[in-house]
């Protein structure tokens, strides 16, 4: 787990996101009124659906270690169907929950820490990374309410260490471990997502073979007016694929259908796998990255972990050569450092990155 220091320096040039107050030592006082930056006047006149019968799509990725098996078909259809029609679903039978565990473990061990001892890993004003808030960019935008540990454990030559707690003592080997595991299992979903696309199986994993990742972990503290601020602003993932895993069993994550907020009821154990703007631009429109949200609880934290996975630095973002040989692409193609920089100078808005990238 060394840091390659030169590499390091080089990622100094994307930028950060502006200091802001911590928000769970701001929950924990006894506030008569949330500061206005936090209230989201807009939340009011939105749709929410109550129906939990509509629910993302289960993808059963045992069923899709060998092809030509009972089922592999069907599952495979239903992988295609659920990133064109939804974007979102939850792998089941993924084969690393040891390794989940042992991350839920470490991130809510880090997040009971004093603020002082947390501070440790801060975000410096050069770096995406550490311990803060993302995308603030201006000193008037509106704050979601909630913290976050982002690091980027991959590739690994990159990795600067100053960003990982030493506290609990095994957060580290545990991440480690974790990036490991998650890594595995997007991997194999490029090859899945490459045959349902048609093209070469080999074409989406080699491009994200020197992947870079970035794992998030949110903490959104419980808020007495949950209902006017939001934990994460509505928005879709910049990046090719994410996978998602909720901690406790609080609820919060909402997805965007036919203009309604749809609330996700996580099985337990699951992997919540959404497709990013990257994978959109990727597959000229084939698949569609979906508007999220994460919403507060009044009276309990809700904790989860984000792991986003990017091409390679030396990739090119833009539609697959070999799926505009006879159509015309629907997205420019820039290189991934200037993609970068569009991501980490931009606020969470919708998916104003994707309008800024279609042709």
């Amino acid at each position: 787990m060394e840091e390659n220091t030169d590499e390091v320096m080089n990622r100094s040039e994307y930028g950060g996101s502006i200091p802001v107050d911590n928000v769970q030592a701001l929950a924990s006082k006894d506030l008569k009124d949330i500061p206005i930056r936090y209230i989201r006047p807009e939340i009011e006149s939105e749709e929410v659906l109550t129906d939990e019968s509509l629910q993302i799509p289960v993808i059963d990725i045992s069923k899709l270690a060998v092809a030509g098996k009972p089922g592999y078909d069907d599952e495979l259809d239903k992988l295609h169907l659920a990133c064109k029609n939804w974007g979102f679903f939850q792998l089941i039978n993924h084969g690393i929950t040891e390794s989940i565990d042992a991350m839920k473990k470490v991130t809510e061990e880090f997040f009971k820490l004093p603020l002082e001892e947390k501070i440790n890993c801060a975000q410096i004003p050069s770096s995406i990374e550490g311990y803060g808030q993302a995308f603030v960019v201006s000193e008037d935008q509106k704050l979601d309410w909630g913290d976050m540990l982002f690091i980027l454990p991959l590739p690994i030559p990159q990795r600067n260490m100053r960003f990982w707690p030493q506290t609990p003592p095994s957060f580290r080997t545990t991440l480690d471990e974790y990036s490991k595991a998650l890594q595995g299992v997007s991997m194999e979903l490029f090859k899945l997502m490459s045959i349902n696309l048609r093209i070469k199986p080999a074409t989406l994993s080699n491009m994200y073979e020197n992947c870079t990742q970035g794992i998030r972990m949110n903490y959104y503290p419980p808020c007495y007016e949950a209902d006017k601020v939001l934990g994460l602003a509505p928005h879709s993932d910049a990046t090719g694929i994410t996978l998602l895993v909720q901690i406790n069993e609080v609820q919060g994550l909402q997805i965007k259908k036919n203009s309604k907020w749809v609330p996700i009821k996580p099985i337990p154990g699951s992997i919540i796998v959404n497709i990013g703007d990257v994978m959109e631009i990727m597959s000229n429109g084939e698949y569609t990255s979906i508007e999220h949200r994460a919403m507060v609880n009044f009276e309990r934290e809700r904790i989860s972990i984000a792991a986003f996975h990017s091409p390679g630095v030396k990739a090119m973002i833009g539609p697959l050569m070999e799926l505009v040989k006879d159509k015309t692409p629907k997205y420019k193609t820039i290189d991934s450092e200037d993609y970068v920089r569009l991501v980490v100078n931009s606020k969470l808005d919708g998916k104003s990155l994707i309008d800024h990238m279609r042709i």
